[in-house]
C-alpha cells in the first residue's frame, strides 16, 4: 500500500491478494457512495466491466444486507438466500458460496467486503475473523487518505448549497459559527505485531496514562463542584477501570494484533453487540465506550492531532455522537453550540453540555455527510432546525436575532426582582422546571417563585447502579438546601417506556408513551416509590413536602400511590425519625381519562399540575416525537384550550391549587392563552421565566378572560392568530 501508483491499482492489488491468501476465485470490494448506494470499486474474479458499474443500494442483495447490518454474513449457498440480488454485468452466476465483511470505521459502514467460490462452501470463524482485519485495515487507509477514494462524500454531499437540517432540541440556545467536523485523528498504519510482548506493554502504559488524563478532566475548575454531571465522568472512569474491556483487548493482542489494532478490533466487535441491543440506555453508553476507546487509541499512538489554535474563534461542533470527554476536549470559550446525528435528552455528553451551557440540536440526520469545515452554521436549537451555508442575507436575520436576544436578555435581567403581576394587579406564579443539581442555581438567578417540577428520574438515569435510600436523601436534601425556601414539587420517578434504567430488565414497550411507565411501574414494584417516598420524606423534616404523582389514569391509581406515601409516614412516625412539617399530595394530569374524575379527584388532592405535553398528545392521537406529526396539532386549538379552560373552572370551584408545566408554558403567546383560561400557575425551563414575566406585567387579565369563552366555541384548527391579533392590539409584550 507503500507503493506509488493509483487509489484503483492499490485496490486491484488488494483484491488479488485476498483471493489467493483465502483460496477464493472472487474477491471483490464495494464503496458505500452518497445516497446509500453500494458501488462496486474493485474485483478479482467477477467481469471487469463491471466495476463503477454495478451498484446495490443499502439493504439490496446480500452485500447490501452486510452493509445494513454492519455485521458479517457467511453463506455456503448464496443463491438460495432471500436477499440474493443477480446482476448479469458481472457473471457472479457461477459462484455457489459468499462471505461478505462490513469495513467500518467509528461505527460508519465505508463499504463491504466480499469473497466468493464457485463451490459450496463453510467459511470458518477464522476466515472471518481474517477478512474482518483485512477491513478493518482497509478503512483506516480510507480514512488516512491513502486511498483516495471518498472525496465528494468527505467533502459533504450537500455541495455548497444552502441547506436546512431539522433536529431535536437537547439543549436551548442559539449559535452561529464554522464548523467543525469531530474526528478522531487517528489512522492506524500497522495491524500485525512483531513481538505480542512488546505490544501488552504499549497497552499497559498508554492505559495508564488515559487514566491519569481522566483524573485531570475531573480536577477542571468547571467540572470539580459536585452534580450529575461531574457523576457523568465518574461513570466515565468506571468503564476506564473495567478489566474485562482491558482483558478483551490484552487477548486480541496476543492473537497477533498490534496493541491499536486490537482496541479498534474490540471496538468493531462491541458495535456489533451494542446493534442488537433495544435498551435505548445502553445504546447511548456506546458513544461513551467509543470514546473511552478512540482516547486510548490517541494515547498508543501519539498523534499531533488538531491543534487548538488552528480551530475558528467561533466553533460549532458537529459528530454522528460524543462521549461526555471528548466534549470537554474543546475550548468551552470558543465552542458555541453542538449539532449530533445521533444523541437523546439523557445522553452523557447532553449533561455535560448543559453544565457548560452549550447548547445542543440531535437526531440531525445527514449533517455529518453534508457539512464541511469551515462551513457557515446556525444552530437555533430553540426551534429545532440547523441552517448549513446560509446566505449572507439569513446571517444578517440571525446575528440580529442574536444581538435583539442579547439585548432582550439585559431587559430581562432588569425584571428578575420585579413580582409577575399583571398591568391591572393579578398575581402570577412563575416557577421553574429541574431534573439536575446543575439547574437549581437558575431558581434564583432566574427570580422563579420556585421549582414547580423537579423530575427525580433524571439522576437515576445517569448512575449505573440504582440509588439506595441514603443516596436519594443525600440529594433530595441537597436539592431542598439549595433552595432556600422555596417551594419544590417532587414528582416521583417517571421512567420507563423510552426512559429505561440501566439496572431494570424488561420488554420494550410498542408504543412507550402509552405503556409501562411511571406510575404504573411505580404501584407494581412498590418498593422502589416506597423506597423513594422515605428519602424524601427525610429530606424534608422540619420543612414543607410537595409530592407529585405522574402518569395517574383514574383516581384508584392516585389512592394507592397516596397509601403507600401514608404508610411510610406511619412508617416514621413510628420509629420517631422527624417528619415534614407539612406534605402536600398532587398528581399530574397527562391522561384525558382523569378529566371525567376530576369533581371525585379534587377531593382528594392538594394540588394539581396538569402535564401538557402529554396531555396534548394523548388529546390528539399524535405522537409528539414523530416529525409527520410535529406540527399537525396546535397547543392553541380551540378543543385542547376549551379542556384546560374546564380544568382551570373546576379546580377554582374546589380550591385546588393549579399549574401546568410543559413546553406550552415556556412561550409567551402561549402562557398568555393559558392565562385566559384561569391558570394561575406556570413552571418551564428557568430560561423563560424573564420573558413569560415580562408579558405577564404587560398583560391586563381580566379582559382576555371575559373575551377568550367565545373563542373556544370556534371551529378554527387554531386561535393563535386570533391571540396574536389580541396582543397587538393591547400591546402586551411578546
Amino acid at each position: 500500500m507503500k507503493e506509488r501508483g493509483s487509489s484503483q491499482a492499490k485496490l486491484d492489488n488488494i483484491v488479488k491478494l485476498i483471493a489467493q491468501d483465502i483460496v477464493a476465485e472472487v474477491c471483490s470490494i464495494y464503496v458505500l457512495r452518497p445516497g446509500d448506494v453500494l458501488e462496486l470499486f474493485a474485483t478479482m474474479g467477477l467481469k471487469p466491466e463491471a466495476v463503477h458499474q454495478t451498484r446495490l443500494h443499502v439493504e439490496e442483495g446480500i452485500v447490501g444486507q452486510v452493509a445494513a447490518l454492519a455485521l458479517p454474513l457467511a453463506l455456503s449457498d448464496a443463491q438460495k438466500h432471500p436477499n440474493f440480488a443477480y446482476r448479469p454485468e458481472t457473471g457472479e452466476e457461477i459462484y455457489q458460496s459468499l462471505l461478505g465483511v462490513p469495513i467500518l470505521r467509528a461505527g460508519r459502514v465505508l463499504g463491504v467486503l466480499a469473497v466468493q467460490n464457485v463451490t459450496s462452501r463453510n467459511y470458518t470463524d477464522e476466515e472471518v475473523e481474517a477478512l474482518e482485519t483485512v477491513a478493518m485495515l482497509l478503512a483506516e487507509l480510507f480514512a488516512g487518505g491513502e486511498i483516495a477514494l471518498l472525496e465528494d462524500e468527505t467533502a459533504g454531499t450537500g455541495g455548497g448549497r444552502p441547506m436546512r437540517l431539522d433536529g431535536l432540541m437537547l439543549n436551548e440556545g442559539l449559535a452561529t459559527g464554522q464548523a467543525v467536523p469531530h474526528t478522531r485523528g487517528i489512522v492506524i498504519s500497522q495491524v500485525i505485531a512483531d513481538d505480542p510482548e512488546v505490544e501488552r506493554g504499549r497497552l499497559i502504559t498508554a492505559v495508564a496514562e488515559m487514566r491519569g488524563a481522566i483524573d485531570g478532566l475531573l480536577a477542571r475548575a468547571d467540572i470539580a463542584e459536585l452534580g450529575e454531571h461531574r457523576e457523568v465522568l465518574e461513570v466515565y472512569r468506571m468503564f476506564a477501570e473495567d478489566r474485562g474491556w482491558i482483558g478483551r483487548i490484552d487477548e486480541a493482542i496476543l492473537s497477533g494484533l498490534t496493541a491499536e489494532a486490537a482496541v479498534e478490533k474490540i471496538q468493531v466487535a462491541t458495535r456489533a453487540r451494542m446493534a442488537k441491543v433495544k435498551d435505548p440506555y445502553l445504546k447511548e453508553r456506546l458513544s461513551d465506550l467509543e470514546d473511552l476507546g478512540n482516547r486510548l487509541l490517541h494515547h498508543l499512538l501519539d498523534p499531533e492531532g488538531t491543534d487548538t489554535q488552528d480551530l475558528p474563534e467561533d466553533m460549532v461542533l458537529i459528530a454522528r455522537n460524543l462521549g461526555p470527554a471528548e466534549l470537554l476536549d474543546y475550548d468551552a470559550e470558543r465552542l458555541r453550540a453542538v449539532v449530533l446525528e445521533e444523541g437523546s435528552p439523557t445522553a452523557h455528553v447532553v449533561i455535560m453540555a448543559r453544565a457548560l451551557n452549550i447548547p445542543v440540536i440531535g437526531r440531525c440526520r445527514d449533517i455529518v455527510t453534508s457539512v464541511r469545515f469551515g462551513d457557515q452554521v446556525v444552530v437555533d436549537a430553540d426551534n429545532e432546525q440547523v441552517l448549513l451555508r446560509p446566505n449572507e442575507e439569513v446571517q444578517e436575520s440571525f446575528s440580529s436575532m442574536i444581538a435583539e436576544r442579547d439585548r432582550r436578555q439585559e431587559m430581562f435581567a432588569a425584571t428578575r426582582d420585579l413580582p409577575p403581576v399583571t398591568a391591572d394587579g393579578q398575581r402570577v406564579s412563575l416557577n421553574i422546571n429541574a431534573g439536575l443539581l446543575i439547574d437549581i442555581p437558575h431558581l434564583h438567578d432566574s427570580g422563579a417563585d420556585g421549582i414547580g417540577l423537579y423530575r427525580t428520574e433524571i439522576p437515576f438515569m445517569v448512575r449505573d447502579t440504582f440509588p439506595g435510600v441514603t443516596a436519594q436523601t443525600e440529594l433530595y436534601s441537597r436539592i431542598v438546601e439549595q433552595a432556600e425556601g422555596k417551594p419544590v414539587v417532587f414528582r416521583t420517578l417517571d421512567v420507563g417506556g423510552d426512559k429505561v434504567l440501566p439496572y431494570w430488565q424488561g420488554e420494550v414497550d410498542e408504543n412507550p408513551a402509552m405503556g409501562w411507565r411511571a406510575i404504573r411501574i411505580g404501584l407494581d414494584r412498590p418498593a422502589v416509590l416506597r423506597q423513594q417516598i422515605r428519602a424524601l420524606l427525610r429530606a424534608s423534616e422540619g420543612r414543607e413536602l410537595r409530592i407529585m404523582f405522574p402518569m395517574i389514569s383514574d383516581v384508584a391509581e392516585f389512592d394507592d400511590a397516596r397509601a403507600l406515601l401514608e404508610r411510610e409516614i406511619e412508617r416514621a412516625a413510628k420509629k420517631d425519625e422527624k417528619l415534614p412539617t407539612v406534605v402536600k399530595v398532587g398528581l399530574m394530569l397527562e391522561v384525558p381519562s382523569l378529566v371525567w374524575q376530576l369533581p371525585a379527584l379534587l377531593e382528594k388532592v392538594d394540588f394539581l399540575s396538569v402535564g401538557s405535553n402529554d396531555l396534548f398528545q394523548f388529546h390528539f392521537a399524535a405522537d409528539r416525537g414523530n416529525p409527520r406529526l410535529a406540527r399537525r396539532y396546535d397547543v392553541l386549538a380551540p378543543g385542547f384550550l376549551k379542556l384546560l379552560h374546564s380544568v382551570a373552572n373546576q379546580a377554582q370551584e374546589k380550591d385546588v391549587s393549579l399549574s401546568l408545566c410543559g413546553d406550552m408554558a415556556s412561550h409567551p403567546l402561549e402562557a398568555m392563552a393559558l392565562l385566559g383560561c384561569g391558570f394561575e400557575s406556570l413552571s418551564m425551563p428557568a430560561p423563560s421565566i424573564a420573558p413569560i414575566k415580562t408579558m405577564v406585567r404587560s398583560l391586563k387579565l381580566d379582559p382576555l378572560r371575559d373575551l377568550l369563552p367565545s373563542w373556544l366555541e370556534l371551529p378554527d384548527h387554531s386561535l393563535r392568530s386570533h391571540l396574536k391579533s389580541y396582543a397587538e392590539e393591547q400591546r402586551v409584550d411578546l
